[in-house]
């Protein structure tokens, strides 16, 4: 059996080759589209990734807006990765994320005048429970019906973005606003902690990682859900019952994301838009992916991402890279995480296993130190 570090260093070396020629080839990107002036300009990529990192790292505002970003990416990305380990591939975290933000804007608005001391949690809770009902939903065909989670989760993504667009735009619009959108959410608003917009909502991912992990890997439910994920005919015959951990998982999944929803309108916009321009959802299944579905994995993979879109307005400034490279940078990674096969090849790294015999050794293994206690 593999030591903890041999298992550490097969799960992240494909991670941090896809980072590294995510990087690779964004600088070659950077090179072919300078000017043609006097050549190519080889130094591009140096001062782009400095600005990068000092946008990111470079000051305390800095850093808090890294964390600011990172925190839906993170809550997001539990919300894929926990579906990961049941084995279901959650495509629906922008919906869930989207009803979450629309089920905590409607209880804030209701409740603008009351005091935030009930404002807030009243507002917190109608998002997480938004959230859970749009991962219940797809849950609960999956268990009974066998639709694919795939197919009706994208399907409700659509029906999200629509259904904001409609209440925003009908019932909730604003009264003296100029585009459609809610007035701004007052009471319910999430204070200050730290620096210009360091807000409440970052204690979430802080709380959300460590109990995502004693769940996966310390709980019951949690060896329930690893083992379903690895085979569900076993985990049958084990005397567990699928369906009920399927709907419980993508409910969980639902209502981490509808957390990063109502987290994102309360403690950053104050308001509700009716065309809503987010891709946490859809930047979630990379960061569940290039975390490797670990809660911790996933936590230094929202920081990396968060920490690409708060300082890729700096790069913009100080090397004339669009904003737009750290998406294509994302994209790359994303590929390479895909092409795990053909990376692996190429390089020469030997794999630790497929996915489900490793998920099975890990649920072997904490069988055995649930057995012997």
């Amino acid at each position: 059996m593999r030591t903890g570090v041999e298992r550490i260093r097969a799960v992240a070396v494909l991670p941090a080759l896809a980072i590294g020629l995510a990087l690779v080839l964004g600088a070659v990107i950077m090179i072919l589209s300078s000017p043609l002036v006097d050549g190519f300009d080889l130094t591009l990529p140096v001062t782009a990734y400095q600005a990068l990192a000092v946008g990111a790292f470079g000051s305390g505002n800095a850093l808090v807006s890294t964390l600011v970003n990172a925190t839906p990416l993170i809550l997001a990305g539990l919300a894929v990765g926990i579906g990961f380990k049941a084995g279901l591939f959650n495509i629906g975290a922008q919906g869930q994320f989207l009803l979450g933000a629309l089920s905590a804007t409607i209880v804030a608005i209701a409740l603008n005048g009351a005091s935030p001391a009930v404002a807030i949690p009243l507002s917190l809770l109608a998002g997480m429970i938004g959230g859970l009902a749009w991962g219940f939903v797809p849950g609960f065909l999956k268990a009974f019906t066998g639709a694919h989670e795939v197919v009706t989760t994208i399907m409700l993504n659509f029906v999200a973005i629509q259904l904001v667009s409609y209440v925003i735009s009908g019932p909730l619009r604003g009264a003296e606003v100029t585009f459609a959108r809610t007035d701004d959410i007052l009471a319910a608003e999430l204070p200050i902690l730290i620096g210009r917009d360091g807000h409440f909502g970052l204690l979430f991912a802080a709380v959300a990682v460590p109990l995502a992990w004693w769940l996966l890997y310390r709980s019951t439910i949690g060896f329930e859900i690893r083992t379903v994920g690895a085979n569900p005919d076993a985990a049958r015959y084990g005397g567990m019952q699928p369906k009920w951990i399927t709907i419980l998982a993508m409910s969980t999944c639902g209502l981490l994301a509808g957390t990063a929803g109502a987290g994102e309108i309360l403690g950053e916009v104050g308001y509700m838009p009716a065309s809503y321009g987010t891709t946490v959802g859809f930047d979630a299944i990379a960061v569940a992916l290039l975390g490797r579905a670990h809660p911790v994995g996933i936590l230094f993979a929202g920081l990396l991402f968060g920490a690409m879109q708060a300082g890729a307005g700096l790069m913009q400034v100080q090397a004339g890279i669009p904003v737009q490279m750290v998406s294509v940078l994302q994209a790359v990674i994303l590929f390479f995480l895909a092409a795990e096969l053909i990376v692996r090849r190429v390089l020469r790294i030997r794999a630790p296993g497929t996915g489900v015999e490793a998920e099975l050794e890990t649920v072997s293994r904490s069988y055995g130190e649930q057995t012997s206690r």
